[in-house]
This record gives structure tokens, sequence and C-alpha cells, in this order.
């Protein structure tokens, strides 16, 4: 059976060197997506990029790669996503966050 329908993208763009009360941010993050009911979350670690500071880190120079980017994706309806963002503002210091339509769809086996 394969069903449509339409719902947001969040991504979260942070540092690998980010941290929550002494954890990974992108850890702390996924926990809260997960406690709060959340379809699913994403961890992506960049091997290179920069932010709004313009410093380049990448995995192919030892003396760069302390804080590679990484990107945290949701997909779940809009009252949600809108729900869970005053959950996060205070969780980290500085990244961007996006949110952009999405066609979702979801292929399920018949029984």
């Amino acid at each position: 059976m394969l069903i449509q329908e339409e719902m947001v993208l969040m991504r979260i763009f942070v540092g690998e060197n980010d941290r929550y009360q002494k954890r990974p941010l992108y850890e702390a993050l996924v926990e809260l997506f997960c406690d709060q009911g959340l379809a699913g979350a994403t961890v992506i670690k960049g091997a290179m990029g920069y932010g709004s500071q313009s410093k380049v880190h990448s995995d192919r120079f030892l003396r760069l790669s302390s804080d590679l980017p990484v990107v945290i994706e949701v997909v779940d309806y809009q009252d949600r996503i809108d729900a869970v963002l005053p959950l996060i503002k205070d969780m980290f210091q500085g990244g961007l966050i996006t949110l952009e339509k999405a066609k979702v769809i979801n292929f399920h086996k018949e029984s």
C-alpha cells in the first residue's frame, strides 16, 4: 500500500562538539524527539562544512577535524514540529534550523 502525505522536514545544523548538559547535543535532541513521540529522526555527520563564522571543518585534515558538522533531520506533521520548537531553542548556543514542506511517501506491505 502506498500512502502520500504532506509533512514538514526539519533540519537542525550543529557542530559535533556542541553539548547539552555534558552530552553531545545531537544525542540529546534525538532523545527529546523520541520522548515527544515524533515520527523519527536521523543524525548525519558531515565530512566537511563551515558555518556562519566561515571556519572550515574537515575530516581530511587532523588539525581541522575537531568539530565536524552534524545535521539532525526530522519529518513529522507541522503541528508536532511547531510543538517541539520551543523545547529545543534553549538547548543550543548556536546553530541553524530549517523547515520545509515535504511530500512523504510511505510504503507498507499489505498483509
